[in-house]
């Protein structure tokens, strides 16, 4: 493990000296150095989805319109009402942005029925999406890992993960029926108590593991137009 983290701050070093921006960033992330960062990251997170599209090492000058275009994404995202929204580095060592709903404001307890102000926020993202349909989309949900009333842990391990795949899925269907097309969401999926940001002992911590997590990552058009220069 401290080799692991001596590798990511020497790696994150070098990017930072590369600039502050996006546009910084995706020059220096086009390098060798920062497709291992991209690789450690995406591992860490959990995120292997992101970035499928990438079959092959992409160029600085790619990686640095690609970079510019999802500051652009980001800061759309960030309009969004109870959405949080940072940068990620996917598993190609592109920039992407990830969008973390809170399920207690998306969902009721133990429930995967969007509430009116789920519906409300995710009619805004989904115009955020619709504005940029050279995104790819990764929908992910989680839940903490309280168990359920009269069963094993066994069972309350599959009834996490089940209702974290029915929320995913109800997020997915509900962006598809504001106008998100079917072929942009690439996937959706369910983790349940997997990978969990933050300490499950406390309430605190279990309200952040309850979570839907959207990924927007570089499509394929969006990478073959960049390198071609025309990315906008």
């Amino acid at each position: 493990m401290r080799k692991l983290k001596v590798v990511i701050l020497t790696l994150c070093a070098g990017i930072i000296m590369a600039g502050c921006n996006n546009l910084g960033k995706g020059t220096a992330i086009g390098a060798a150095g920062g497709a291992v960062l991209g690789a450690v990251v995406g591992k860490l997170a959990g995120n292997t989805l992101v970035g499928a599209a990438v079959g092959t090492a992409v160029g600085a000058g790619a990686g640095a319109l690609i970079g510019k275009k999802m500051d652009k994404v980001k800061a759309q995202a960030q309009a969004v009402q109870n959405a949080q929204v940072e940068e990620v580095t996917d598993s190609h060592g592109l920039q992407a942005v990830k969008v973390t709903f809170d399920s207690g404001i998306l969902f009721n307890t133990s429930s995967a029925v969007l509430s009116q102000t789920a519906m409300n926020s995710l009619s805004n993202f989904a115009n955020v999406l619709k504005q940029n349909t050279d995104c790819d989309v990764s929908v992910q949900g989680y839940t903490d890992n309280t168990g359920w009333r009269n069963s094993t842990a066994e069972q309350s391990v599959q009834k996490n993960l089940d209702l974290s795949q029915q929320r995913a899925q109800a997020v997915t269907s509900y962006l598809q029926s504001q106008g998100v097309g079917a072929t942009q969401i690439r996937s959706t999926q369910g983790f349940g108590e997997a990978s969990p940001v933050a300490d499950n002992s406390t309430e605190a911590g279990k309200a952040q593991n309850r979570r839907v997590e959207v990924y927007m990552y570089a499509s394929e058009a969006m990478i073959k137009a960049a390198e071609a220069g025309t990315l906008k």
